[in-house]
């Protein structure tokens, strides 16, 4: 396994368009880790193969959820694959979350996702699932299967929103 670069804004391959995966092999397999390994060490909750430079319809999630409700309980990992993903429904509820993006760092916004969606996929065993997802998950899978059409979460905002935020940016990187 090995940590990737991740591609950050305005990186013109994060806007490439991925191709579906033909065949689970063990250059998928090594993708895989790779991206579980580049995510947990960033640290993040999902990551798209585009983020690191490969442009297949393959992403990954785990919300790492503390074990327990007590103060500083360790995480639990729920590693979570998704090859060819397809969103088939979403609810007309919407709900709000405070996005970020590994590809976008230190930037948040607000985006509106419907609530709850019916998705199918392959694992990495190749095993084909359909689920309705609510919650964290759902917008975390919208959010993963944006990047696999080339779309940030920065462009659910408004103009003068997204501006703002790459304008601050820009000035963080400046800083570092």
């Amino acid at each position: 396994m090995a940590i990737r670069p991740i591609l950050e804004a305005p990186d013109p391959r994060l806007r490439t368009i991925s191709t579906p995966v033909e065949a689970i092999d063990d250059d998928l397999q090594t993708l895989i880790d790779d991206m579980f390994e580049t995510m947990y060490d960033a640290p993040g909750i999902g990551l798209a193969a585009i983020q690191v430079g490969v442009p297949k319809r393959v992403l990954i999630i785990d919300l790492q959820e503390p074990e327990s409700d007590e103060e500083g309980a360790p995480l639990v990992k729920n590693p979570l694959v998704f090859i060819n993903p397809q969103i088939l429904k979403g609810s007309d509820e919407l709900s709000v979350y405070n996005e970020g993006c590994l590809s976008v760092p230190d930037q948040f916004a607000e985006v509106e996702r419907p609530s709850v969606i019916r998705a199918s996929w392959m694992d990495r065993e190749g095993r084909i699932h359909e689920e309705q997802l609510e919650g964290l998950l759902a917008t975390c899978l919208q959010h993963e299967m944006d990047h696999l059409e080339g779309i940030l979460f920065i462009d659910h905002l408004s103009r003068l929103k997204r501006d703002m935020l790459l304008k601050k940016l820009n000035k963080a990187r400046r800083a570092a």
